[in-house]
């Protein structure tokens, strides 16, 4: 099974660890012949990331290398352990700025069908809890550099209207996908394993069994302690597990920061020791002697009294060295600086200005720059969401009682929603601006103010709204001769009774 990376060895360093390893294979096609050499041989780059993302999850719950720190030489019982979890911080960030907001999916046609197609599968969508769902991809995509979702037919749809599929995350440390070396590194098939204690039988004990479920276009394999035990044609035709990257190198959202944040524990642990050594400091006594039983007595009553001997001038003082705690408060502010640069996070102090635009704010601490790593997120995860929707729509389309979803899969369009009230007055001006210009189409105006996640389908409401609100008001007839003079603005109301009355 997967390997740990065995932390009590190491004293305040992580281990260095540079994302995660595709696993391929030389094999064009996975059948019941090689299925269990093709996972024989997978499992040794797994067992490897599995061990390297088991020990990012637990630093990110705070089993951190510090914990593990041995001092030696003087006061060596002040050891001081602090964890500092700014790799939890930069977590929480990540998953409540790129899915804080649940995902929106859209249809690119504005037919009534595409539409009402979209509605359906939204709600099937909400039916699944998607969007807690998502918010744990971007979870493991951020601690680890990779994902993993399972969406299968719903074997228990006792309902005719009840959702047509199911939809899970997997655990990333015992789910992987084994990839094609040739060009596009298509995927050949995708594992799900776990180990558990077969039942114990008269005078025999009880064995671990690893159990692997295999899934390729045409097969599920069931796998056993490296032999084939079960194999089923694959009635889906899909392989039901998608990885969701976080980037081509599968890298954790902190992991290239690791050194930096391992600094920021031995910083603030060794800060404490200061204190705690400041206050537990030695005392010498010059030129005077004292006994144990004197020195407890001064220790209880916090007084003593000394003498010179032979003219030598006695004293006691204790032995201290003061930590410079301005210098290490800048050296600490520093490298965090340098974390959130890095990671693309947003500053927290700020500037001292009042006077500074909403744009100023933006640039100045650091959301532009977090804004342009959420849109490269943005794309890797919308490439596998698209594997997602063509197995929905396929699950939809072949479910008994579900009417057809004519939508295909680059008719939708994945839209995240945490931009839609940034600069929400300039985007409205911007809307006003080009409605207002009679040579702009008005749903150019709605798909170029950014302020509508789905621009199509808020102009086709706006558009029924707008008629429904005409239809209200009731045509007057007015004599064409008399509003054109009203218009052009040749004679009033008044001058045309006078000029009636003189005639």
């Amino acid at each position: 099974m997967a390997q740990n990376i065995d932390t009590s060895l190491v004293t305040s360093n992580s281990p260095v660890m540079h994302g995660r390893r595709m696993i391929l294979t030389t094999e064009s096609e996975i059948t019941p012949e090689n299925v269990a050499f093709v996972i024989s041989r997978a499992m040794e780059i797994h067992n490897i990331n599995s061990g390297e993302i088991n020990y990012l999850w637990n630093y990110r719950n705070g089993k951190q290398p510090i914990l593990n720190r041995v001092k030696t030489g003087s006061f060596e019982n002040i050891v001081n352990k602090i964890v500092e979890n700014r790799a939890a911080e930069i977590i929480d960030f990540k998953i409540g700025y790129y899915v804080g907001e649940p995902i929106q999916y859209t249809s690119k046609k504005d037919d009534e069908k595409s539409l009402d197609d979209m509605k359906r599968l939204n709600d099937f969508f909400y039916a699944v809890n998607k969007a807690s769902q998502d918010q744990d991809i971007v979870e493991w995509q951020m601690v680890c550099g990779t994902a993993y979702r399972i969406i299968l037919p719903n074997e228990n749809r006792a309902i005719k209207d009840i959702k047509p599929f199911e939809m899970f995350t997997l655990d990333a440390r015992n789910t992987f996908v084994v990839r094609s070396v040739e060009m596009g590194n298509k995927v050949l098939m995708g594992v799900q394993y776990y180990s558990y204690n077969k039942e114990s039988v008269v005078e025999k004990p009880s064995e671990i069994i690893e159990h692997f479920t295999c899934y390729t276009n045409d097969w599920i394999f069931t796998i056993e302690n490296g032999i084939l035990v079960d194999k089923q044609v694959n009635a889906l035709g899909y392989i039901p597990i998608v990885e969701y990257p976080a980037n081509n190198s599968r890298l954790g959202a902190f992991e290239v920061v690791l050194p930096l944040l391992d600094m920021l524990n031995m910083i603030d642990s060794d800060r404490m020791d200061g204190i705690e050594q400041t206050i537990q400091a030695f005392i010498k006594f010059i030129n005077c002697e004292i006994d144990a039983k004197q020195f407890e007595q001064f220790k209880s009553m916090g007084a003593i009294m000394v003498k010179s001997v032979d003219g030598a001038p006695a004293d006691v003082d204790t032995v201290t060295t003061n930590l410079d705690q301005n210098q290490t408060q800048t050296t600490k502010d520093d490298i965090y600086d340098a974390i959130l640069e890095i990671c693309g996070m947003p500053s927290r102090t700020g500037g001292a200005s009042t006077s500074d635009t909403g744009a100023a704010v933006i640039l100045r601490d650091g959301y532009a720059l977090a804004e342009s790593r959420a849109k490269v997120f943005e794309n890797m995860f919308k490439r596998s969401e698209a594997e997602m929707l063509e197995i929905a729509l396929y699950i939809c389309n072949k479910t008994e009682g579900v009417e057809s979803i004519e939508l295909l899969p680059w008719d939708i369009e994945t839209k995240f929603t945490r931009r839609n009230y940034e600069n929400i007055t300039s985007k409205s001006q911007v809307l006003c601006e080009m409605l207002n210009n009679p040579k702009i189409h008005p749903i150019l105006a709605y798909q170029s103010c950014g302020l509508f996640p789905d621009p199509e389908y808020a102009y086709v409401i706006s558009m029924q709204y707008y008629d429904e609100l005409m239809a209200q008001y009731e045509p007057v007839e007015v004599d064409e001769d008399e509003e054109s003079l009203r218009t052009d603005g040749q004679i009033s109301g008044s001058d045309k009774e006078s000029d009636s009355e003189g005639v």
